[in-house]
């Protein structure tokens, strides 16, 4: 448990984190650009979930010897995980069901103080719609991989979570 503790008050870590986030958005604007397919209003919300555990990871980052920081980092990045895991359940669930009724908005419902989609809209902007699948890896969707994802980042957020909250470890392995 201790090596643990040490790791999660290493910039390794929190790098290591922030990094895997941004190759996703990377890959995210790789199969919108170059693929060409096209986003629905829930991939956008995925995406801006692994942005929230980006942005968790950076905040880890900034300074990890900090027990305030890493707290905050590690809530950012578990809200930012569960609520892309839900969102990405919610896809998977339009397209299963295939039911012309259960379909998503055009548009997403970003509050008025933050409309990201107007900002930014090559990256926020949804151009595809939720019932379909347009991309497959070994039989599974891009929808059931994020899935796969998003449990993968909560079972390390698991696995940090308490050791994250645990008093900042000073040289010669002494608590404060």
């Amino acid at each position: 448990m201790k090596h643990l503790v040490q790791f999660t008050q290493q910039r390794l870590s929190w790098g290591l984190l922030t990094l895997s986030a941004l190759a996703l958005e990377g890959c995210a604007l790789y199969f919108q650009y170059v693929m060409k397919l096209d986003p629905c209003v829930m991939c956008i919300y995925q995406r801006l979930a692994i942005l929230g555990i980006a942005l968790g990871g950076i905040i880890g980052l900034s300074n990890p010897q900090s027990r305030l920081l890493r707290c905050l980092g590690i809530v950012v990045w578990g809200v930012s995980a569960s609520w892309g895991l839900k969102i990405a359940i919610e896809l998977v669930q339009i397209q299963v069901e295939n039911n012309p009724f259960s379909t998503c908005s055009f548009l997403p419902d970003f509050p008025s103080w933050m409309p990201l989609h107007e900002w930014l809209p090559s990256v926020f902007m949804p151009t595809g719609m939720c019932g379909e699948s347009q991309w497959m890896f070994m039989g599974v969707t891009m929808a059931e991989w994020m899935i796969v994802v998003f449990a993968i980042y909560l079972a390390a957020f698991a696995l940090f979570f308490q050791p994250s909250l645990s008093k900042t470890i000073k040289k010669g392995l002494s608590f404060k």
